[in-house]
C-alpha cells in the first residue's frame, strides 16, 4: 500500500524547476534553482544568492579535489576513492583495453535521506 505524502508542489519558497530532457523524473535541480531557493527563503538578493551557492559548490569541489571526504549531516557523504589500473574488455569487440588508475567520487546517502526518499519520516538526530 502506497503512503500518501503531502505535495510540495505549492510549498512556499520551494523552486519548481522546468522539466528537462533525459531526466526520468522530468526534473533536474540546477545551480540556478538552488540560487533561486536561497533568494526566496533567505532573503538575499538574487546576485548574492548566486554568489553564495557558487561559493559553497566551489568549497565542496576544492575539498573533494584535495581528496577529503565531504559529509553533510542528514544528507550524505561525498567520498573520493582511488581505483587501481586494470584490464577491461570492449563488450562489442571483445578486445582487451587497459584502464588506467584514476580517482572516482561516490555519494553515500545518509540513513535520514534514504528514509525520506522512501517516504518515511525520520528525525535528523536518528542518524549515526
Amino acid at each position: 500500500m502506497e503512503s500518501e505524502l503531502p505535495s510540495t508542489a505549492n510549498a512556499p519558497g520551494l523552486v519548481q524547476p522546468e522539466p528537462r530532457r533525459g531526466d526520468p523524473q522530468g526534473r533536474t535541480i540546477t545551480r540556478v534553482d538552488l540560487a533561486e531557493a536561497v533568494y526566496q527563503r533567505v532573503g538575499l538578493s538574487r546576485k548574492e544568492s548566486a554568489v553564495l551557492v557558487q561559493m559553497v559548490l566551489s568549497e565542496l569541489s576544492d575539498r573533494l579535489v584535495a581528496g577529503e571526504t565531504v559529509k553533510l549531516s542528514s544528507f550524505g557523504s561525498f567520498v573520493v576513492r582511488a581505483k587501481g589500473e586494470r584490464v577491461g574488455r570492449n563488450p562489442k569487440t571483445g578486445v582487451e583495453v587497459p584502464i588506467t588508475r584514476r580517482r572516482v567520487m561516490v555519494f553515500k546517502p545518509s540513513n535520514v535521506l534514504k528514509a525520506r526518499i522512501n517516504g518515511q519520516i525520520v528525525e535528523p538526530e536518528a542518524e549515526d
